[in-house]
């Protein structure tokens, strides 16, 4: 599955009218949601807040947009198609207005919210995502050098360290890689102790760098 990396926002001005897009990368509605009601009152005085998202979320793919008050299939539709086309996921695109006087009529609002939508994304990085799972790995202080290098050459990502009798990692690991990476660690007796937090965590793999 495709994703993006990191936020990003564009702005596009077309005749006065102002579209501000921000667009995030999420893992549930609920995480969408909250983005829209932070991003409506961020810009309380704006006529309109159109979104568009794609989200994976128990193996179903959810689907939503929104005109937010502008002309029925001149916002949110051309949003949506944008991500759909580029098969992204887990991906919430929200377009901000502030009219600027003068009416685009309905070919005018496609082209610019679907301009603004292709803006953020060109000022995001593309990449790959798939299942794995966030684990609490506990490790002896003379094996996490070790560790760690057999973490980067997995390509598995640290979030963070704590540091007690012994050393509490936690890590993003995908599920084709656990496995291996349990053995890996009996193998050459790196003494850590592997406990999964959180089950069907999309763990992202940088696909290609925005230029």
């Amino acid at each position: 599955m495709r994703s993006i990396e990191n936020n990003a926002e564009a702005i596009v001005i077309e005749k006065k009218s102002k579209f501000i897009a921000n667009i995030f990368y999420v893992e549930s509605v609920r995480e969408a949601e909250e983005i829209i009601e932070k991003t409506r009152k961020k810009y309380y005085d704006a006529r309109h807040n159109c979104y568009a998202y794609r989200i994976m979320q128990e193996d179903n793919l959810i689907e939503k947009q929104s005109d937010d008050g502008e002309p029925s299939g001149t916002a949110g539709v051309p949003m949506l198609n944008i991500l759909s086309k580029k098969e992204l996921v887990n991906v919430i695109v929200i377009v901000t207005r502030y009219f600027g006087g003068i009416l685009l009529g309905t070919g005018g609002l496609v082209r610019a919210y679907s301009e603004a939508t292709k803006k953020a994304l060109e000022n995001t990085n593309e990449i790959e995502i798939e299942k794995g799972y966030i684990v609490e790995a506990i490790v002896e202080y003379e094996m996490q050098k070790k560790f760690e290098y057999a973490c980067e050459k997995r390509k598995i990502n640290i979030i963070s360290k704590e540091y007690a009798e012994k050393i509490k990692n936690i890590i993003e690991i995908s599920k084709n890689t656990y496995v291996e990476f349990c053995q890996k660690m009996a193998d050459e007796n790196l003494n850590g102790i592997l406990i999964k937090i959180e089950e069907n965590k999309y763990i992202k793999t940088l696909k290609n760098q925005r230029k």
